[in-house]
């Protein structure tokens, strides 16, 4: 084998779609520790069914399209689409089992004994609960209900994707000859899935006691064929291709274009049913006929189907005790509200930890812009931002105060197109040149320039980040951001926009390293350049932090690196394809996957560089998406304390006891064993360490919010 392609054997890589799942076995294992407060569980039980409902929508649809059009390529791991499919069926039917494990035998039985009970209609109800939810069914839910009959003069109706639905059989009253009809009605997406019944109805000393919306319609069904008996009624549950297929060169324009497909979401073919365990085989015989769907993609569900109503739980009042508490993003120390924030990055370049460190800087950066009589321009990409983002108000003001605004808005971000869509025209509106994203390409980027003249001349202050300007989600992933008015970066970044804009492609870049074009050959040089340290005998080490590990490429310089006596540690929160533990291939590798409180966002990157450390961050995971189609930036930690605090983040991470998960040689991932070895947990010394920055300067939290000060994770145990 040519040493090009020594480290191509199909064995050293994990298939992509596995491994996601890997990682959603992952959040389900926080979901069954028991040493996790309840509440906290329900809601990482909750995040494996919102994650599955996407992982088929994209990953499992278009499989199913690669198989359909023949596709027979094999993928990094060996496997063809069909392989594929099948071991993904396998396993996630194994994974929903699991699911349901956890929820019957220990979520639902544990909640009953903290006094939160869940009734189910096939109770035995007493007469004043049979009584109160009659009137309720009548007086709040039958009012909104749509009954649709199938016959021969009515089709199969269209089932929009990811609503739930009790579909029935009925035969004509009086009629025992009379045909077996199909009916369905549609759960209302608008009324609350979680009913609360009065503790008058009730005996025991329990807090509350719910009952799901499904339960109760199918309870009085009957009800909506008043002509008909009903011979069953069982709730279903169908997920779609959600993945756009979208022909950018043919769309004469894109946002007509987007806004077209997005309809099509609703109704694209059907790829997974879920049914209740137990359904009646002639009503589920019919279903599956209508929607074209094999026996290997229907799910039968002990339980209530779409766990996600557990995040409605999970807010409920009144069990605050079984929760974590919560944490206040905390002050950063350089940018106190009442400073001027272009002086204090004039002092020093600023690195934000979020969300352990508010993200109020980095909104306050585009308002404060957006009314200085000094500011000429601000540019900024935007892929996902929060319904109320302050930072879109912002530069709809800058431009309302005469600035010259451009914004680049992203309207290919999966799942948010519709939003996107929304806020483009809004800032259209507004007087901002808005950009659509490139041809062919996502702009992933996360970066903000502000032009600015001085009385030394002009200059630039610069926002780059590894997550979306988006304030809600700021407070639940994990990031980091740097303000900067770097000389060098400043150049790169107007350089940025001019390409977004008018396709120039500068001949260099001073210090960004940009996707499609520059960014993979940049991660392999470095790669690579420790490699050769190695086979100096000069230590070589690398320390990555991402989301996710599949491109080849990558991997194969990882190996090769690794074969030569680098220590690499690898700190990826989902998918990896790389293995450990190879024979003189990656016996120097470790992976860890850090599954807490907080989403693991923040992609961090350090090379030992013969004893002059480089580090760098990035909006880029080491995925071909990422790396080829695209535009992302990776951007370099110059100053001496910011890469003190950027490698601090690193460290804490590989010290973690409590959240990591170390991948082993055989693809599973195991906790760390904890006897004898400190207990960390880097998300609560991250915590802690912005509470102790805070209050050294004597800042004190938003009066009413509860401050989280980690105690269950300490040396001396849970």
């Amino acid at each position: 084998m040519s040493e090009k392609h020594l480290y191509r054997n199909p064995e050293y890589y994990t298939n992509r779609e596995l491994s996601w799942l890997a990682f959603d076995s992952r959040i389900l294992s926080e979901a069954r520790d028991k040493t996790i407060p309840l509440f906290e569980r329900i809601k990482f039980l909750s995040i494996t069914s919102s994650n599955l409902d996407e992982f088929f929508m994209v990953r499992v649809a278009s499989l199913k399209d690669m198989v359909n059009a023949g596709y027979s390529k094999k993928d990094i791991a060996g496997m063809t689409a069909a392989q594929q499919l099948k071991a993904v069926n396998h396993v996630t039917h194994e994974l929903v089992g699991q699911q349901y494990v956890t929820y019957n035998r220990s979520i639902v039985p544990q909640l009953a004994q903290n006094g939160l009970v869940i009734i189910s209609h096939h109770e035995n109800l007493t007469a004043k609960q049979e009584a109160y939810l009659n009137r309720y069914f009548e007086d709040e839910i039958y009012p909104v209900l749509t009954p649709m009959a199938v016959d021969s003069s009515r089709p199969f109706p269209l089932i929009r994707n990811k609503s739930l639905n009790i579909g029935a059989l009925l035969q004509k009253k009086g009629e025992e000859t009379a045909e077996i009809e199909f009916a369905t009605v549609q759960v209302p997406s608008v009324l609350p899935r979680i009913i609360s019944l009065p503790d008058t109805l009730f005996e025991d000393e329990a807090k509350a006691h719910v009952i799901l919306l499904e339960e109760v319609i199918e309870h009085y069904i009957d009800k909506l064929f008043l002509n008909y008996h009903v011979i069953c009624a069982h709730p279903f549950r169908i997920m779609r291709n959600a993945d756009l297929s979208i022909d950018e060169d043919e769309a004469e324009d894109l946002l007509k274009e987007i806004e077209k497909q997005l309809k099509k979401r609703q109704w694209g073919e059907a790829i997974r049913l879920e049914v209740e365990e137990g359904i009646d085989k002639r009503l589920l015989r019919i279903i599956k006929k209508e929607l074209k769907l094999e026996e290997e993609d229907i799910y039968r569900i002990s339980g209530p189907l779409d766990l996600t109503f557990l995040m409605k739980m999970y807010g409920m009042q009144g069990f605050e005790t079984l929760k974590n508490p919560s944490f206040l993003p905390q002050m950063v120390p350089q940018l106190m509200p009442d400073t001027d924030i272009f002086e204090q990055i004039r002092k020093q370049d600023i690195l934000l930890h979020h969300p352990y460190q508010t993200f109020e800087p980095v909104v306050r950066f585009v308002r404060q812009a957006a009314k200085d009589p000094q500011v000429l321009a601000i540019k900024q990409t935007l892929y996902r931002v929060s319904g109320n983002s302050p930072i879109i108000k912002a530069l709809a003001q800058a431009a309302e105060n005469g600035k010259q605004v451009s914004v680049l808005v992203e309207l290919k971000a999966r799942f948010d197109e519709e939003n996107n869509i929304v806020w483009a025209k809004m800032l259209e509106k507004a007087g901002c040149h808005v950009i659509y994203g490139l041809v062919g390409l996502k702009t992933h980027s996360k970066i903000t320039l502000v032009v600015r003249r001085e009385e030394d001349g002009i200059r630039r202050y610069v926002h780059l980040g590894t997550g979306n300007y988006n304030d809600a989600t700021a407070k639940l992933y994990t990031d980091v951001g740097l303000l900067t008015c770097d000389e060098s970066i400043g150049e790169d970044a107007t350089a940025v926009f001019n390409m977004l804009s008018g396709y120039s492609e500068p001949k260099s870049w001073n210090q960004l390293a940009l996707a499609p074009l520059w960014l993979k050959d940049k991660f392999l040089y470095l790669i690579r350049r420790e490699e050769e340290n190695a086979k100096k005998g000069i230590p070589g080490r690398i320390i990555a932090k991402m989301n996710s590990l599949c491109d080849q490429d990558i991997i194969e310089a990882l190996y090769s690196a690794s074969a030569a006596g680098v220590k690499i540690d690898l700190i990826v929160r989902g998918i990896c394809c790389l293995k450990v533990g190879i024979a003189g291939i990656s016996e120097n590798i470790s992976v860890r996957s850090i599954v807490g409180n907080f989403l693991e966002h923040a992609r961090i990157f350090y090379f030992e560089n013969g004893g002059n450390p480089q580090l760098y961050a990035g909006s880029a995971d080491w995925m071909p998406r990422n790396l080829d189609r695209r535009v992302e930036i990776l951007f370099p930690l110059l100053a001496k304390d910011v890469k003190e605090k950027a490698l601090h983040i690193l460290q804490v991470q590989l010290d973690d006891t409590m959240k990591a998960h170390l991948l082993q040689p055989d693809d599973t991932y195991e906790k760390i064993d904890k006897r004898g070895k400190k207990h960390i947990c880097a998300q609560d010394v991250f915590c802690q360490e912005a509470l102790r920055d805070a209050q050294a300067l004597q800042i004190s939290p938003a009066t009413g919010s509860r401050v989280f000060i980690p105690e269950q994770h300490q040396e001396d145990g849970e």
